[in-house]
């Protein structure tokens, strides 16, 4: 590839983002841009100077040793990585990091300055939220976009949450002002199975991966791994009645009541009906989304 400005210069690039924290239950969004760096062998073009958007205390750097000596100090930050899918003459930035604690405005300024640098046009946000849905049906998929004929184009199904939102969120407004085509995918995980990994979750975001850009994604073991995921969930579900039953009032919702995302406060309802059930035995926590 040409380097023009120390940024390479791509072929006609879609963007593709996700970020650790509030806006990846179950870690199912970074796993899925994760997975596209891979099994398309990415490489990094640079990142986010972290200095003015996070608080170290909170995400802290690591650090690696080797025969008692520092080797390497890992700074939380947002990497953007450059990959040229086989086959195709178009290019995929992979925009990984983690939620960034301050000057959210600032920051969505810089990773589109970036974006604009490479010529993206259009960049799709990766979330995963949690959700009173059925683990033994295909997990529902909201969103939102830029304009009307992507959300037709997509089949976008507009999600319906009010309330407090994270940086996918304020990401995509920025990009919409900026005149970035700009479409959002979150994906709903079960909220009584929410410990990552969820690769029923990530496999559902990666199809829809598939269908933007469309070109095929190599889906390596995913496929297998869900289904073991589902197999765990499905005998902690016969091994708790109570489990089991409130999974079968889920799967006969009617309508569209299933994609449904949660609130807080929901969600907290939600495991204090549940740990009744069970006799206010401890359980999982909801996790952070």
């Amino acid at each position: 590839m040409t380097e023009f400005d120390g940024l390479p210069l791509l072929r006609s690039p879609v963007a593709i983002a996700a970020f650790e924290g509030w806006n990846d239950a179950a870690d199912a969004s970074t796993a899925a841009v994760e997975h596209l760096e891979q099994v398309w062998q990415a490489r990094e073009i640079t990142a986010i100077d972290p200095e003015d958007f996070y608080d170290f205390q909170v995400s802290r750097p690591s650090i690696t040793m080797a025969e008692g000596e520092t080797r390497q100090i890992e700074w939380p930050t947002t990497k953007f990585l450059v990959a040229s899918p086989p086959g195709v003459e178009r290019d995929v930035v992979l925009i990984r990091g983690i939620e960034p604690s301050m000057r959210w405005r600032t920051f969505c300024e810089q990773v589109l300055e970036v974006c604009h640098s490479l010529e993206v046009t259009r960049v799709v946000l990766l979330g995963a939220l949690l959700a009173d849905v059925p683990y033994t049906r295909p997990l529902p998929i909201s969103g939102s976009a830029s304009d009307k004929e992507l959300t037709a184009k997509y089949r976008v199904t507009p999600t319906r949450y009010d309330g407090p939102t994270g940086i996918v969120g304020v990401l995509q407004d920025a990009a919409t002002r900026a005149e970035v085509d700009a479409l959002s995918f979150w994906v709903h995980v079960p909220h009584y199975a929410n410990n990552p990994p969820c690769p029923k979750a990530t496999l559902a975001l990666l199809h829809r991966v598939e269908e933007v850009l469309d070109l095929p994604v190599p889906m390596a073991d995913l496929a297998e791994e869900a289904a073991e995921w589902e197999q765990r969930v499905r005998t902690a579900a016969e091994q708790d009645a109570e489990l089991g039953e409130y999974v079968r009032e889920l799967e006969e919702r009617v309508g569209d009541e299933g994609i449904q995302p949660l609130t807080g406060d929901e969600i907290a309802s939600e495991f204090e009906k549940y740990l009744r059930r069970r006799g206010g035995s401890a359980g999982p926590t909801a996790g952070s989304w």
